[in-house]
């Protein structure tokens, strides 16, 4: 047997990459990715600590003591302490799992409704597609942040509420990518094909073209959640967002900022390098996502 030759019943390496479906291409080239792992890894570090924290930080995240108030980084406080004596380090670790459940949240509902939307007029096209593409260009010409706070103010502040609005907000983006991928494939043969099997528009959206806008609903979807991340820090700092006693990050920053004035930076430092990390991670993880859709 030549060095060439492959054993006898083993299938050779083209003939495995021949044989591999389009999943299993797209998790090989994200397996191979070192941004998508890398980012994968930053994004799975602070999910554990979401999910796991409270159980080794070494403080009560939401005690204080005031004797130790304003403490600095030290092997006591490895963070330091923040003005009223709440250990930083403990609520950076702990201050991970709110916005790590209403980011997603909202990405999630933004996703669905976005997703139906752009199947809806992507497929129907004519007036269905003119009037609803003009009112979601409206929409969208409005920052995020002034709609999340109009509808805050109105509805009042609440994570529920956090959720759908910045989840509403960020549906007409996804909508606009979805009705693009819609339109190529409307034009197949396999959605001819189930037109004239008389197959409802329901069966034809949402069985036949949906599995295959998949991908750009995934890459949208991803970058979307790092977008919705810095929506909640972001509205968590103006004060209308998660609400005190929780250690979310941009809350942290919103009660600690007047202290760097004094010199005590770390009551600010470490909240912002967390929301940065993870940010940083999710569009790591967008970047590979891309990247295997489109190798």
């Amino acid at each position: 047997m030549s060095a060439t030759d492959t054993p006898a019943g083993m299938p050779s390496a083209p003939d495995t990459a021949a044989r591999r479906s389009p999943w299993g291409e797209v998790l090989h080239s994200l397996l191979r990715s070192g941004t998508f792992l890398t980012g994968l890894a930053i994004v799975l570090f602070w999910i554990a600590c979401a999910l796991f924290g409270e159980h080794f930080v070494p403080y009560d995240p939401l005690a204080d003591d005031i004797i130790n108030a304003l403490s600095p980084p030290s092997a006591e406080h490895w963070f330091g302490t923040d003005q009223i004596g709440r250990d930083v380090f403990s609520r950076v670790i702990v201050g991970s799992r709110d916005i790590l459940t209403v980011a997603p949240l909202a990405t999630l509902l933004a996703t669905i409704a976005g997703t139906a939307l752009g199947l809806i007029i992507g497929y129907f096209r004519g007036i269905v597609d003119d009037v609803v593409s003009r009112v979601l260009e409206a929409f969208m010409a409005i920052p995020v942040v002034i709609v999340a706070l109009l509808a805050i103010v109105a509805l009042g502040t609440s994570k529920a509420t956090v959720i759908v609005v910045i989840g509403l907000s960020f549906a007409p983006i996804i909508a606009r990518t979805v009705r693009s991928a819609v339109l190529a494939e409307r034009e197949l043969d396999y959605v001819a094909a189930a037109k004239l099997r008389h197959e409802g528009a329901m069966h034809t959206m949402f069985v036949e073209i949906l599995p295959n806008v998949i991908p750009p609903i995934l890459v949208e979807t991803t970058v979307r959640l790092g977008y919705a991340i810095f929506a909640v820090a972001t509205l968590s700092f103006m004060g209308f967002g998660i609400q005190p006693p929780s250690p979310d990050w941009g809350l942290s920053i919103s009660s600690n900022y007047g202290m760097i004035g004094g010199g005590f930076w770390w009551t600010v430092l470490f909240d912002a390098l967390a929301i940065a990390s993870l940010v940083i991670g999710v569009n790591l993880v967008a970047d590979g996502v891309h990247g295997a859709f489109n190798d």
